[in-house]
């Protein structure tokens, strides 16, 4: 059995806004698995604990470059939030997503030798850490070059949306990229959901089903036949697909339209779309400052 430290508890509300108790029962059922016991907490406290799931676990910015029919979105990861607002940071952010742009760099270590004011993009990110005194990584990139349009959307420079669309309209376009920022698709239609999100969705949906009968056989009710528990589960399933993929999404600007509805109104077509969020999948680490200060008290009365 895996030891539930205060730091995993901690680390797991702070995803998942579940009360502390409830953390370390999903980390204890779970003997320790982080993804494993955000999954018991959303069969056990259904969509509240997965409300936050996609805070923020690092620092950066994203930053975007569209020249016509060519664009960028790069992600460049900071130590603190302070060195993000940093201009020389920024500044490197906004050469890398033009690199991108111009030199189409097969990953990331070929995009860090591409050349930049007499040296590599390397050579002036490690001679501004030297200057800062702080680690930062460009950790991805998207590139986009198309025959049709793009549009961007930046949140805070912490979200970052480039989308490619078909239309007259270019607020059409605008209005896409927004709304992707603020509803998050994982994909565009629901036939492109990864499986591997569905068979998540589908174990979660199976677990709270079981869990409900399980409760109604405590409770001495009735319980549902496998033919009800088989429809309702592939119901759970096909609101979770409407859900993240934005053709079916409703759209932000107007709740009576979806966003295939509103794109077929104004004459316009969505050919795909990329979205970064910055520090997303990325563990950050959790200072324990009471645990450091009774340890500067302790150290004192020696």
């Amino acid at each position: 059995m895996a030891a539930i430290t205060a730091a995993m508890v901690g680390e797991l509300r702070a995803k998942t806004d579940a009360p502390m108790m409830q953390c370390k029962k999903a980390l204890t059922e779970a003997d320790g698995d982080m993804a494993r016991a955000e999954e018991i907490l959303r069969v056990k406290l259904g969509t509240k604990a997965s409300s936050n799931a996609t805070r923020i676990t690092a620092e950066g910015v994203v930053a975007i470059y569209i020249a016509g029919n060519i664009g960028a979105l790069v992600e460049v990861n900071s130590e603190t939030d302070f060195v993000a607002k940093n201009d020389d940071f920024l500044a490197l952010g906004n050469n890398a997503a033009r690199l991108v742009a111009e030199h189409n760099p097969a990953d990331v270590a070929a995009l860090l030798a591409l050349p930049l004011d007499g040296k590599t993009l390397d050579e002036v990110r490690t001679a501004l850490i030297g200057k800062i005194g702080e680690n930062m990584t460009i950790r991805r990139f998207k590139r986009f070059e198309t025959t049709a349009k793009l549009a961007s959307y930046m949140h805070n420079k912490t979200i970052g949306v480039l989308v490619e669309f078909d239309g007259a309209d270019e607020q059409v376009g605008k209005d896409l990229a927004m709304h992707i920022a603020a509803m998050k698709p994982v994909s565009l239609s629901s036939d492109q959901v990864p499986a591997e999100l569905i068979e998540k969705e589908r174990s979660v949906a199976a677990l709270k089903a079981q869990e409900d009968a399980d409760k109604a056989v405590a409770e001495g009710k009735p319980v549902q036949s496998a033919e009800i528990l088989a429809k309702r589960l592939e119901g759970s399933i096909q609101k979770y697909l409407k859900e993240v993929s934005l053709l079916n999404q409703t759209f932000v600007k107007n709740d009576k339209q979806s966003i295939e509805q509103m794109l077929k109104a104004n004459n316009t077509s969505v050919k795909s779309f990329s979205m970064f969020v910055v520090g997303e999948g990325i563990e950050k680490k959790q200072d324990d400052f009471a645990a450091e200060v009774a340890a500067q008290i302790a150290a004192s009365k020696q």
